[in-house]
């Protein structure tokens, strides 16, 4: 017997179905440029000095303030000399009142040399006496308070224990969240030198070794889900990695995706994420690896303003938390994408875009207008063009041909059923243009936009129960049998039927059997 041919198909991720599947370059030459940009950063982190705030101070239109890491016993000794200072002026019979610095939008300036954002240093008074600031002043002197029992305790509290401990005076966390900040302004501290924490938010998950208050850590070895990141990074060290970079990543939904492919061993790297907006322990864990490991930070996020203003916090700072720039900040983060123009570059469908709202608008402006934008050319030029094409796309717009490839084929399958298409997907050999294949569904089968026009046209077929009874009142006049009758054929069990006398369905019909079992019975 001769043997057959197997027909092959063709493979759904060539390059003929990915329009971009052609510019991509093979893993060791991106492997090799993310090597050589790995040791031209540890080349220049070893011979340059980084800039400090002192450093530039004196060239700088008005006066910064930035705060430092401080030990529990000279927080300590700064709550114990500002309440001193306070009974005294008490005593005095002038009451009391705190000297804020303050974190009003317009006290903020963005450092070029430094490429963040620093606090200025202008303060303003919370005098207890006055009816419009005696609220925060009381405040105040309740966090000064709880942290001074923290420091004699030397224990950890998180943001909602603080808010707990006092809710009928805080009344709302984001209250006594804001005062904690002004507390750490006051003293010249880090807010992570109070003792005060958030809640785990971020996770990390690759080529990363390091001891989490002693217990070493493998991210390697963490699942799909990654190691949360420690809200206590003071604790955190004795960090390892073979990695080439870091990737940061903006959304829980594509670092679970990079994680569950294990990207990392593909491309050596560590993943990290926020999921969404970044927090205190995120902002500090990556500097910290940035720092340590002297690693190139490549940034994938959202093409929207959002996803860029998540980015510049990361790099250049919150205003919030300009008063702790410094250690919050990571420099020279890469935008690794989704930019505007990569919408058109990559072909990503009209489908997976969405239409950018006025508020959308409205942030992508106001960003033009900050200086550290106005500082990166090619951010300008991706903001103008987002703002201009009023379009924006998530990371999992790419999901329809770079990660997943099922919901593609299915879609364009679909569409060649419904077309009547030969050949368009799936060619067979010798076939190409001449191919007489087509796409169908099997034999019964219908789609179901087809469903509806079938069962409208049934139902003007099938007579109403008003006809069935006029029709047999016309027979029965005329004398015509209703049923079978004397004048009907009756066939014997040996008879067959006449194919070429019955229409379509009664042939079906005929040919059809019907097996019967009972219950429990297999035949």
């Amino acid at each position: 017997m001769a043997d057959k041919k197997k027909r092959k198909r063709s493979d759904p991720s060539s390059s003929s179905t990915i329009p971009f599947k052609n510019k991509v370059k093979p893993d060791s030459i991106i492997i090799q440029t993310l090597k050589t940009l790995t040791e031209t950063l540890t080349s220049s982190s070893s011979t340059s000095k980084a800039l400090t705030l002192a450093d530039v101070d004196p060239t700088l239109p008005s006066t910064c303030r930035e705060v430092t890491d401080q030990d529990l016993s000279a927080i300590q000794s700064s709550i114990e000399t500002l309440v001193l200072s306070l009974t005294r002026s008490i005593l005095s019979g002038h009451g009391f009142s705190f000297s804020i610095p303050s974190r009003s939008s317009s006290n903020h300036l963005y450092v070029p040399e430094l490429d963040r954002i620093v606090l200025k240093d202008k303060s303003s008074l919370r005098p207890f006496a006055s009816v419009s600031t005696v609220r925060k002043a009381t405040i105040t002197t309740r966090i000064l308070q709880l942290i001074h029992q923290l420091c004699l305790k030397n224990i950890h509290v998180t943001k909602r224990d603080l808010f707990y401990t006092d809710v009928k005076l805080f009344q709302d966390q984001s209250q006594s969240d804001s005062v904690l900040d002004d507390v750490s302004c006051l003293l010249g501290c880090t807010r992570s030198s109070l003792n005060v924490i958030a809640s785990e938010k971020g996770v990390v998950v690759g080529r990363l070794i390091f001891s989490d208050n002693g217990d070493m850590i493998d991210c390697t070895k963490m699942g799909m889900g990654g190691k949360a990141i420690p809200p206590n990074i003071d604790r955190v060290g004795d960090m390892q990695s073979d990695a080439l970079f870091i990737l940061l990543v903006e959304k829980d939904a594509a670092y679970m995706r990079l994680a569950e492919d294990r990207f990392y061993n593909r491309f050596p790297c560590i993943i990290v994420t926020a999921k969404g907006q970044p927090d205190v322990a995120t902002r500090l864990f990556l500097r910290k690896m940035k720092m340590e490991l002297r690693l190139p930070v490549l940034a994938l996020v959202d093409s929207d303003p959002y996803g860029l203003k998540i980015l510049s916090v990361y790099g250049c700072g919150s205003k919030n938390m300009s008063y702790d720039s410094a250690n919050l900040t990571t420099p020279d983060i890469k935008w690794l994408g989704i930019r505007p123009s990569d919408l058109d570059k990559y072909g990503v469908p009209e489908q997976c875009r969405l239409p950018m709202t006025e508020q959308d608008i409205k942030t992508g402006k106001d960003l033009l207008e900050e200086d550290f934008v106005k500082k990166n050319p090619g951010w300008v030029e991706e903001l103008n063009l987002m703002v201009k094409s009023k379009q924006k796309a998530e990371i999992q717009a790419l999901s329809s041909f770079g990660f997943q490839y099922l919901s593609e084929i299915c879609k364009y399958f679909l569409e060649a059923v419904e077309r009547k298409q030969y050949g368009w997907f799936w060619v067979l050999p010798y076939g190409g243009k001449e191919c007489h294949y087509r796409y169908a569904l099997p034999p019964g089968y219908v789609r179901k936009s087809q469903m509806k026009a079938l069962l409208e046209e049934e139902t003007e077929k099938i007579p109403t129960e008003e006809e069935i009874e006029n029709q047999a009142t016309e027979n029965s006049e005329e004398g015509q049998p209703c049923a079978l009758g004397n004048d009907a054929e009756v066939l014997d069990e040996d008879d067959e039927l006449d194919m070429d006398k019955l229409n379509p369905l009664e042939a079906s019909l005929s040919k059809t059997t019907i097996e019967i079992q009972e219950p429990g019975v297999i035949a």
